[in-house]
C-alpha cells in the first residue's frame, strides 16, 4: 500500500463531514466552521472607537494585537443585546486578521456530515439577508444556522478587512 493510499480514506472522511462551532444569538442556535476559531474568551467592554456603527463595539488589546470587536446579535438584527455573564467573545481568524465577535453563549462543538446540511432556503424578502448563510442543519430537535463567517466579516460594510 503506497501512502497516498493510506491517506485517501481520511481525506474522503473530512471532506464528508466538518466541525462547527454552535453559538446562540437570541433564541437561534448558529454554527461556524471551527478551523476560523482562534480561540474564545469572556466578554469584557471593549473601547469605543468614535463614529463606529452601532455593531462595532470597539477594540480590545489581546496579548499586544488591537483586536476590533463586533456584536453580532447587533449586526444580524436580533433582539437587544444584553451582556452577562454567558455573554462571549469568539476570537476568529478571518483572512489573516483577527476579529472578536460577540455572541450570547457558545454550545459546543458538532461534527456534521455534508449530507446531514440543506441549503439556506430563498428568500424573496429584501429585509432577509441570506448571503452569509451558508445552509441549515437538523440535530435532533434543534435547527442549526450555518454562517460563512469569513464572508460576513469580510463584507464591504464591516470595514474590517481591506478586499
Amino acid at each position: 500500500m503506497t501512502a497516498t493510499a493510506a491517506h485517501e480514506p481520511h481525506a474522503q472522511a473530512a471532506r464528508a463531514s466538518a466541525e462547527y462551532l454552535t453559538f446562540r444569538l437570541g433564541a437561534e442556535e448558529y454554527g461556524i466552521d471551527i478551523l476560523r476559531v482562534q480561540e474564545i474568551r469572556s466578554f469584557e467592554p471593549p473601547t469605543r472607537i468614535a463614529n463606529a456603527p452601532a455593531h462595532m463595539l470597539g477594540v480590545v488589546n489581546l496579548r499586544g494585537v488591537i483586536v476590533p470587536v463586533v456584536d453580532l446579535r447587533l449586526k444580524l438584527g436580533c433582539a437587544q443585546a444584553e451582556y452577562n455573564g454567558l455573554t462571549v467573545v469568539i476570537v476568529l481568524n478571518v483572512k489573516g486578521r483577527v476579529v472578536g465577535a460577540v455572541v450570547d453563549s457558545v454550545s459546543d462543538v458538532l461534527e456534521l456530515p455534508r449530507d446531514q446540511i440543506r441549503p439556506a432556503p430563498e428568500m424573496a424578502s429584501s429585509t432577509v439577508d441570506t448571503a452569509f448563510i451558508t445552509g441549515i442543519a437538523s440535530v435532533g430537535e434543534r435547527m442549526l444556522i450555518l454562517m460563512d463567517i469569513e464572508a460576513l466579516m469580510s463584507a464591504p460594510d464591516m470595514g474590517l478587512i481591506e478586499v
